[in-house]
Formats: structure tokens, sequence, C-alpha cells
């Protein structure tokens, strides 16, 4: 299977509580719901689509909690969503849960890398990371990400957690798609690729020099 890494972040790249001013108050963080303003019907169609390619979800321990919380307790029988996250299997990353309460769920527990890695292995179409910035990080950084797809809001916060903020390894990436939605989200599609763009002075004094 693919691993599919779905972010949603804005200029200043924040990733933490895009969906409502509760969704995750971690570090005192008080201006989450920053994406809502910005949905509109392109960005619904777009997302229902990636959900479509998705044969599971792969979660962080942060995320998953916050998700078997909601998701089950969404009953409006015209979301485009609700069935098929309810339904696809669940894979949790975590040294701390024993057992999942959103099923169906699996615990993998040890090395995230290790255990991503195993199931990368299996065949099928993509398994789905949405939010859990912390674990995508890592994978990126592993180099266990197949395709990073990224809704960017027209904000800055200048506060909040920030998606690819550690220390981990390069890593080049191709700009497969790209789309502006009406409510001006931009919605990016990217390939990693084994060549990391490195610097070049002379190079650039070429270009200008044309």
């Amino acid at each position: 299977m693919k691993i599919a890494l779905t972010e949603f972040v804005t200029l200043d790249g924040v990733s933490q509580g895009p969906g409502s001013p509760d969704e995750d108050t971690t570090d005192g963080f008080t201006r989450g719901g920053w994406l809502v303003p910005f949905l509109d019907e392109t960005f619904v169609r777009r997302t229902s689509e990636w959900l479509d390619l998705a044969d599971g979800l792969l979660l962080g321990r942060r995320t998953y909690e916050a998700f078997a919380r909601d998701w089950p307790q969404i009953t409006d029988p015209d979301d485009p969503f609700t069935g098929r996250m309810n339904a696809l299997p669940k894979y949790v990353v975590t040294n701390t849960l024993t057992a999942g309460t959103w099923h169906p769920t699996t615990v993998l527990a040890g090395d995230p890398v290790q255990a991503v890695s195993e199931l990368r292995s299996r065949p099928g179409r993509e398994l789905q990371i949405h939010g859990s910035a912390r674990l995508g990080d890592t994978l990126l950084s592993a180099g266990l990400v197949d395709v990073l797809r990224l809704a960017v809001a027209p904000t800055v916060l200048r506060t909040g957690r920030r998606f690819m903020s550690g220390h981990g390894a390069a890593c080049g990436l191709r700009l497969v798609r790209h789309e502006a939605t009406p409510k001006g989200l931009l919605l990016l599609e990217y390939e990693p690729t084994d060549q990391v763009p490195q610097g070049d002075y002379e190079g650039v004094a070429e270009f200008v020099g044309s």
C-alpha cells in the first residue's frame, strides 16, 4: 500500500486545531477552527475523492482518540465522510493504548517506522494519515510517505504546533497536482523524490545574469 499523508496547514505551517476552537487546546492554543471559514464545495469534493482511495486509516494516539470520540457521534446521513471514516480499518501507532474503541482498530506498538514499513509492504491502495502531524513528520523523514496532500489556508496564526517542525532528514518533493478553491484554499499534492535540493550559488548567479 501507499502511505498517503493529508495535512491542513496555515501559511505559516500551523497544523494544530483546524476544525474548531476546542479541537486541540494543547499548550494553551486558542486559535483553533482556522480552516472553517475557507470550506467550500470544491474542498469537500476533492477531499472526498482522496478518501475514496483509502483502504485504511493510520493515526497517532492523540488524533485517534479525538476521531474515536467524534466520528461515531455524527448521525447526519448526508455527511459525505462519516460512513467511510467509521467503516475503514484503523491502525493507531501508540505505546500507551492496548486496544481501540473505534472499530475496527489495530494497535501498532513498538517502533512506528518498523510497524508502518510492514503495513506498507502489504497489497492495497492507500493507507491514509489524516492529521497526526508528528507521526506524519516521522514517516516523511523516514522515507515512508508516498503521497503528501496539503490544504493550505490563507491565514497566518503566528502560534500553534507546526507541521514538519522536527529535526528529521531533509527530503525533496515533486508537485503533481495543484488547485485553488473559490474560498482561497490551496490544494497541493506532492510525491517525494530522491533528490534533496542543494544550494547552488553559481547556478543562481548564472540564472540572474541571463
